[in-house]
């Protein structure tokens, strides 16, 4: 096998295929990225076992078909350390081989046949959403994902997928978001998707994407990629339970002013006490200490009483991160009870800090 490459396109694909290495364990086969040359282009694989991509090219030049396994991190450290020139790869018996004029290196490789399959998908099923907006709606409830809970089910995000409607969800049990996509489809189910491939599916799509799952993954494609990530086997929260079914409170409020005045009190507390009265929203830091924040919105609430809330202004501007407009709706019932951040289809349902 030998190709040869330009530095730039070489490197841009192992830095998108590094989060899907094994990276403790340099011994498995998983922390290789696998590389077949034949008909023409260039097909790069990596997974650890749990997710997977495949990235197609045929800007190349090939010498000689075959394929070969190799490192993925030291390949990388490798390619970067060179000029940005045309680089040879060439498999010599067990070893790779990488040249730029007079810089050579060599890597070991492992037998590519032992490399782990992907899922196909031929005669799978394709669901029937709007990619576009269903890489937003990841990006608007990624950050309510739990990362190491013990219910395994809540480190990912739950894809319910109804006759007229699509709602992401994701909660970290401190706050629950969702997002909703109208849509027309066939028949009623759900998966959970792990929070590792929510976040890795926004960096790679941009476009339009074919989706289509089984019993155990989900698979998306395009044109250059191929992406694959098991499901999580479990039951999700009734998450229609924890979303207040009536409201005392609607209060519209302004974005960017809400953002400003909300981070002016996240350099003393991150916890953060919000007091809205008749004419005006007050912010002060909730700390132990003799240190203080506080600042004053100018705004007309329609209130006829104060209403004191102590929040952690992460899930706050977390959610105020992904309002599309100007304003959002903050819905509110008791100071002890869950309060509901709304923008459109997209809401974050909060629970208070109890004093």
């Amino acid at each position: 096998m030998k190709i040869r490459m330009e530095k730039p396109l070489i490197e841009s694909i192992l830095i998108n295929l590094q989060p899907f290495l094994e990276k403790k364990d340099a011994s498995q086969i998983t922390s290789h990225i696998y590389i077949e040359v034949m008909n023409d282009k260039v097909t790069f694989k990596a997974s650890d076992g749990e997710i997977g991509l495949v990235i197609t090219s045929s800007n190349l030049q090939i010498e000689d078909e075959g394929k070969f396994t190799a490192n993925g991190k030291k390949f990388l450290d490798i390619i970067r350390i060179l000029k940005n020139e045309e680089i040879v790869l060439e498999k010599i018996e067990s070893n790779l081989n990488i040249q730029q004029n007079r810089s050579k290196f060599k890597l070991p490789t492992f037998n590519p046949e032992n490399y782990p399959s992907f899922p196909l998908l031929e005669n799978k099923p394709q669901i029937s959403l709007d990619s576009l907006k269903l890489i937003k709606s990841f990006k608007k409830i990624a950050s309510a994902i739990d990362n190491n809970n013990p219910k395994f089910e809540l480190n990912g995000a739950l894809l319910d997928i109804k006759l007229n409607e699509t709602k992401l969800v994701g909660t970290d049990t401190r706050r629950l978001s969702i997002d909703k996509i109208l849509t027309n489809n066939k028949e009623e189910f759900s998966l959970i998707i792990p929070k590792k491939a929510i976040l890795e599916i926004q960096k790679l799509f941009l476009d339009k994407i074919n989706i289509y799952y089984d019993e155990n993954n989900l698979m998306i494609q395009n044109q250059n990629y191929y992406f694959f990530t098991r499901l999580i086997n479990g039951n999700y929260p009734d998450y229609a339970r924890i979303i207040p079914s009536e409201n005392k409170i609607d209060i519209t409020l302004p974005k960017q002013e809400m953002s400003e005045a909300i981070k002016m009190i996240t350099t003393i507390s991150q916890e953060i006490k919000i007091t809205f009265t008749p004419h005006s929203i007050l912010f002060n830091s909730l700390t132990a200490d003799n240190i203080d924040a506080k600042t004053e919105l100018q705004l007309h609430t329609g209130l006829n009483e104060p209403f004191e809330l102590n929040v952690n202004s992460r899930y706050l501007l977390d959610f105020i991160s992904q309002v599309e407009g100007e304003t959002f709706q903050i819905l509110l019932n008791e100071p002890t009870l869950p309060f509901v951040l709304k923008d459109k289809e997209f809401i974050t349902v909060i629970m208070p800090i109890i004093a």
